[in-house]
């Protein structure tokens, strides 16, 4: 179906987090804060353009990371994620409308609750990695039962939310081919490129905005 005409009759909004609802991509801010940001930023963009496993990729650089409890808390307190400029009035606008708004994302849950309790998102709305940690508060790994940790998870978790909730119009959006892959079983993508333009994305979707105000003036 085409973007534009499921855009105004969804029921339910999924959005990617890193890049798309906030401004950075939280791995590699964490990275930055624990000292290990050259490296971390370049499997990101690896995982991005899809020529890396994601779950591969996810525990390589979270190895390499070994993020403690107390510096993920420090890190979300000291560096909060910046909200992309249009995102809080686009959610005001689909929850008036009651449409359920969704964050997917192969970032962390420690991170996106903050962003998702800025913007009035449900704390259960929240789909993403989840870091564990030892009792002593090392890093532990991460769950890998999270769909979001493994290549194709964020349209497992698309089927997932279609099959409890019985909706018809749910439509992804994101900056990513992670998002992009999404759709199906979503059953629209629109790209977003108001934080960073990725050309394998813009080149296969049909409809590619770069400032949410576009989406606000659609609905």
């Amino acid at each position: 179906a085409d973007a534009r005409s499921v855009w105004p009759v969804a029921d339910a909004v999924c959005f990617d987090v890193d890049s798309t609802v906030i401004q950075e991509e939280g791995i590699d801010e964490l990275a930055k804060y624990c000292g290990h940001g050259e490296d971390i930023a370049n499997m990101t963009r690896c995982a991005m353009s899809g020529s890396l496993d994601f779950r591969q990729s996810l525990a390589m650089r979270l190895d390499l990371i070994r993020p403690s409890m107390s510096q993920v808390r420090d890190f979300v307190r000291e560096k909060p994620a910046r909200l992309t400029p249009g995102i809080k009035k686009l959610v005001e606008h689909l929850h008036r409308r009651v449409v359920d708004v969704y964050l997917i994302s192969g970032g962390f849950r420690g991170i996106i609750g903050p962003v998702a309790l800025e913007l009035n998102i449900p704390l259960q709305n929240i789909y993403a990695n989840k870091l564990k940690f030892y009792l002593t508060g090392e890093y532990a790994g991460f769950d890998e039962n999270e769909p979001t940790s493994k290549s194709g998870g964020k349209g497992e978790v698309i089927r997932i939310l279609k099959k409890n909730h019985g909706y018809s119009n749910v439509v992804m959006i994101g900056d990513g081919m992670t998002d992009f892959e999404a759709c199906p079983p979503a059953d629209a993508f629109i790209g977003y490129g108001g934080n960073v333009i990725r050309e394998e994305v813009k080149k296969r979707c049909s409809w590619y905005v770069t400032d949410f105000n576009e989406l606000v003036n659609a609905l």
